[in-house]
């Protein structure tokens, strides 16, 4: 698809994506801060696999250490 044909929905897609590319702690922190408006699918497309994983291995962490 050509940039001059994209829509509106597809023009903020891809800058989402260009910038998250760039900003990998920062895309961390406006995950979290999604979280806290109560968003998940917004956490857990922002955080991607990586960030998902470090957060259930914090739970799972929290978990056993408080047993």
């Amino acid at each position: 698809m050509n940039i001059d044909q994209e829509t509106p929905e597809n023009i903020r897609e891809r800058l989402q994506r260009e910038e998250k590319q760039g900003r990998a702690v920062g895309t961390f922190k406006d995950g979290l801060d999604r979280a806290q408006l109560g968003n998940l699918g917004e956490l857990a497309s922002s955080l991607g696999w990586i960030g998902i994983g470090v957060v259930i291995v914090v739970i799972i962490a929290v978990f056993v250490w408080l047993k």
